[in-house]
């Protein structure tokens, strides 16, 4: 079995070294920020190495699915650490779902604040070594350019040596730089800002309100997550445009809240005690990196998974997925072609990756681009009008799954990272009933002000 060192103590670099390290490999995570002190994670836990480490975070079906089937240590250790069990489906109005049926469990997830979260699969990694504290500095290579074997890194207390090296970065990771220096040729890739920026809330209570929720809803110019937690804790999040100067006032937490009285579906998640200000988050790139270029790695020896690799938009709540989805990826991969295989490895790395986790990537930020699109049409005053046939598809979904209760468990299980579009509109005659009850429904089918009124209980606030 190989020698692999991670680089990142995340999400990613947990999960994947937990995979790993049960296949048998010998793994070391290095994590440039200290370990969480004991038992006060989201009071005293800083993690400078990570910019949303304190933003809202949400865990899709997809990941707990994932990792109940893959690490189910893992999963038992989030439970333990006060994670709240939480159905999307069964949390929706009893008169839009219906009766509960036996099926709808495989939309069950769990919610955590991202250092409650992070702390538990620290503690469930136990068999891994971690060490904190450890900055990367560089890789160490076998000197050959343009396409060098990474035999190791650097690090500010020294050279650590590996088989292979798995870089769970994430979004800051400086693996490309670091190729560069050592006489690679850059990464082909793709980079763009998301254009959204978000305003977020946490909130707390001896009694959570009762999960009765959309846990992401459209409106007029603006979109709204509200997230249960741990502990008792949620969050609640306002997404624009970042072009939109008109909502740089939910900045103020008077702005803020005036804004959500005016969703009644939303509103009275914020009749609790506060335990932030508004946190603000702009500058969100989707971005895709390829190591294989024109058929040939740039490098061998390495690998990236999770953010590293590619990032989207926070707002779907996908990038977690997307992690333990390509770190499930990596470790097949190992498992028929080993790491001495350097060359061999890094290219069906490749060929996996854009086989099973580009799709949905591209599924993700083809989203994101039609509803920045339609945002700004809104703040315009000029309705949206695409010939993708793909969007107009997701907005009679959306519109159609308030009306049927079929329709409704298709909508969620997409939401969830379950089912993916494409496999709900394959079946003719859901497909026919999504567009006969959607295609006509309104652009924002749930309540909601009009931007005008929401820029009017803004200037009231």
């Amino acid at each position: 079995m190989a020698k692999i060192v991670i680089l990142g103590a995340g999400i990613a670099g947990l999960t994947t070294a937990m995979m790993l390290d049960r296949d048998g490999h010998d793994v070391t995570v290095l994590e440039r920020d200290l370990a969480s002190p004991a038992g006060r994670p989201w009071d005293d836990w800083q993690r400078p190495g990570v910019n949303q480490f304190r933003q809202p975070h949400y865990l899709l079906p997809r990941w707990w699915t994932e990792l109940r089937a893959e690490l189910p240590d893992a999963a038992e250790a989030v439970l333990s650490v006060g994670a709240t069990t939480f159905n999307p489906l069964t949390a929706l109005p009893a008169q839009l779902r219906g009766e509960i049926r036996e099926s709808d469990a495989r939309f069950d997830t769990v919610t955590a604040r991202r250092p409650v979260l992070e702390a538990a699969l620290a503690g469930a990694a136990g068999g891994v070594r971690v060490s904190r504290g450890v900055r990367v500095t560089g890789v160490r290579t076998d000197g050959r350019t343009p396409a060098p074997r990474v035999t190791g890194v650097t690090t500010t207390d020294g050279t650590v040596e590996a088989d292979l090296v798995v870089d769970c970065g994430g979004r800051r990771s400086a693996l490309p730089a670091w190729l560069t220096e050592a006489g690679a040729a850059p990464p082909a890739e793709e980079r763009a800002d998301a254009g959204f920026v978000y305003y977020s809330r946490h909130f707390t209570a001896h009694d959570l309100p009762e999960q009765q929720t959309v846990i992401l809803q459209t409106h007029d110019s603006i979109t709204l997550l509200t997230l249960p937690a741990d502990h008792g804790t949620w969050s609640v999040v306002l997404t624009a445009s970042a072009k939109d100067k008109a909502l740089r006032a939910l900045r103020e937490p008077a702005a803020w809240s005036a804004a959500l009285r005016e969703y009644p579906l939303a509103a009275h998640w914020a009749d609790a005690e506060p335990i932030t200000g508004v946190d603000v988050m702009a500058g969100i790139e989707d971005r895709l990196r390829r190591f294989v270029v024109d058929g040939e790695p740039i490098a061998t020896g390495v690998v990236a998974v999770g953010d590293a690799w590619a990032c989207t938009n926070p707002s779907l709540g996908r990038g977690a997925s997307f992690a333990i989805i390509h770190a499930r990826v990596l470790r097949d991969v190992l498992r028929e072609t080993g790491a001495a295989e350097h060359d061999k490895l890094v290219r069906r790395f490749d060929e996996a990756t854009a086989r099973t986790v580009e799709p949905l990537y591209r599924a993700t930020t083809g989203f994101d681009a039609h509803r920045l699109a339609e945002i700004d049409g809104d703040i315009a005053g000029v309705p949206y009008r695409t010939d993708d046939r793909r969007w107009a598809g997701a907005k009679a979904l959306f519109a159609a799954a308030l009306r049927d209760q079929d329709v409704l468990r298709a909508y969620v299980s997409v939401g969830s990272f379950l089912t993916t579009p494409d496999e709900v509109f394959a079946d003719p005659a859901l497909r026919d009933r999504i567009f006969a009850l959607g295609l006509t429904a309104p652009r924002y089918p749930l309540p909601g002000p009009s931007r005008a009124g929401l820029l009017a209980a803004i200037s009231r606030s």
